[in-house]
């Protein structure tokens, strides 16, 4: 079986979806944010507020390179990960990109009370800022996709059968 690549935007449930298909097919489940905040021994925070988004951009692509590389894993990237065409290559080339859509109010609810999302961390209107990454994000997730669900406000029990059925007729 071909590497499953999850993306979408923060809130979209891309870690929690992506620990049940690893189950579901016995793959390794990585976390593309997780494997750099070990590699690194700080949070993402940490790295926005050191090398501000830029810098963190960087270092995503050195970690996506390798975590690419790997086979049998379904691998959960960051809500930007995309943005950078060598990222979009290396993701597309790595498995098949299932796009975990999810609406402004979904992602809302589930990043109100998050400290670990350094781009709504200290603003005023963490609705405004995810309808601009919405705006700018959005294409390159459905460009990118092989598969597309929405996770919104569904079960993560019914997204997961859901890619599971949509990956069987792939």
């Amino acid at each position: 079986m071909r590497n499953i690549v999850l993306i979408g935007p923060m809130g979209a449930g891309k870690t929690t979806v992506g620990k049940q298909l690893a189950e579901h097919f016995s793959l390794d489940f990585v976390d593309a944010d997780e494997a750099l905040e070990e590699r690194l021994g700080v949070s993402i925070s940490t790295i926005f507020d050191i090398e501000g988004e830029e810098g963190f951009r960087k270092r995503e692509n050195k970690i996506l390179q390798e975590l690419c590389e790997r086979k049998n894993i379904v691998l959960a990237t960051g809500g930007g990960a995309i943005l950078m065409e060598e990222n979009r290559i290396l993701l597309r080339r790595a498995g098949t990109v299932v796009y975990l859509d999810a609406s402004i109010e979904a992602q809302v609810k589930r990043t109100r009370n998050r400290r670990d999302r350094p781009l709504l961390n200290d603003i005023e209107d963490p609705r405004a800022t995810l309808e601009e990454l919405t705006a700018v994000r959005g294409p390159l997730y459905r460009q990118e996709a092989d598969i597309t669900v929405i996770s919104g406000e569904r079960s993560v029990t019914h997204v997961t059968r859901e890619i599971i059925s949509k990956l069987d007729e792939i």
